[in-house]
C-alpha cells in the first residue's frame, strides 16, 4: 500500500499560543484517517496547513493537498445557482466542456442520493442534501483524496447518522483517501479505517487506533464489534490523558 501523505514535526503557533506541537502521522493510499479530538484543539489548523492555506512554523509534509476535494464544516454552495452548477465548478475551472461534466455528474448522482434533484436550488434541499452536494462537488474536483472538516457537525443526530453511514459506503466506492476531522467517537469509529487521536491545545498525538470492522459492522452502532473498537477507543483517550 502506497503512502499519499507524510506529516513530520507540525508545529503551529498564533503568536504566544501554541495550537500544534510535533504532529506526524501518514496516510495511506485508499485509507479513510480519522483525526479525533476536542473543539478548539487545532484539527481545522491542521487542515489548513495541509492544504496550503495556512504556514506551519515548523515540521514537514508531503505533498501539500492543494488538489484534494475539501469539503468545510458549511456546505458553501451558491445559493443562485442549482444543484449541477455548484457542482460542476471545479470541472469549468478544469476546462471540462459542459456535455462532458453535466454527464460525469449525472453518473453519480444516485450515488449521491441526487437522482432528480440536479435542478433544485440550496434552499430547496434539506442540510443533509446539501452536504452531499458539496461532497459531490469536491468527489467531481478529480482528486484521488477528500479532506472533510466535520462534515455533519451541524445537523441532527438521525441525519447525521444516516449520512454517516451513507458515506461510509461511499468512500468504500470511490476508493479514494480521506482525512477527516471531528470530536465524535462514534463517527470516528463508522468512518474510517484508523484513528489519530489528539489532546487539548496545544494539540500532540495521544494515539492511533486502527479498525479492524468490516464494512457492515462498521455501520452497526450495537453490534459487540463495533462496541469493542469504540470502547478501545475511550479506553486509549482516558489512558493516555491519565498519564499527560
Amino acid at each position: 500500500m502506497s503512502t499519499v501523505l507524510e506529516v513530520t514535526g507540525l508545529a503551529k503557533r498564533f503568536g504566544d499560543l501554541e495550537v500544534l506541537h510535533d504532529i506526524e502521522f501518514a496516510l495511506n493510499e485508499a485509507e479513510s484517517l480519522a483525526i479525533l479530538g476536542p473543539s478548539g484543539c487545532g484539527k481545522t489548523t491542521l487542515l489548513r496547513i495541509l492544504l496550503g492555506l495556512e504556514p506551519a512554523d515548523a515540521g514537514s509534509f508531503s505533498p501539500i493537498l492543494d488538489r484534494a476535494g475539501y469539503l468545510p464544516q458549511g456546505s458553501l454552495l451558491f445559493p443562485w445557482k442549482r444543484v449541477i452548477e455548484n457542482i460542476e465548478l471545479p470541472m469549468q475551472l478544469q476546462g471540462m466542456t459542459r456535455e462532458g461534466r453535466r454527464s460525469k455528474i449525472r453518473s453519480h448522482l444516485p450515488i449521491f442520493g441526487l437522482e432528480g434533484f440536479d435542478s433544485s436550488y440550496p434552499f430547496e434541499l434539506s442540510g443533509g442534501m446539501r452536504q452531499r452536494v458539496a461532497l459531490l462537488r469536491a468527489v467531481m474536483a478529480g482528486a484521488r483524496t477528500l479532506i472533510l472538516d466535520e462534515p455533519f457537525g451541524a445537523l441532527d443526530i438521525v441525519t447525521r447518522h444516516r449520512l454517516q453511514d451513507w458515506l461510509a459506503g461511499v468512500i468504500e466506492q470511490l476508493a479514494c483517501s480521506v482525512i477527516f476531522v471531528t470530536h465524535d467517537l462514534e463517527e470516528a469509529v463508522v468512518l474510517s479505517h484508523r484513528v489519530l487521536v489528539l489532546s487539548e491545545r496545544p494539540a500532540s498525538i495521544l494515539g492511533h487506533l486502527k479498525s479492524e470492522l468490516s464494512s457492515r459492522d462498521r455501520v452497526d452502532r450495537m453490534s459487540p464489534k463495533f462496541l469493542q473498537t469504540r470502547n478501545a477507543l475511550v479506553d486509549l483517550i482516558v489512558s493516555k490523558e491519565s498519564h499527560a
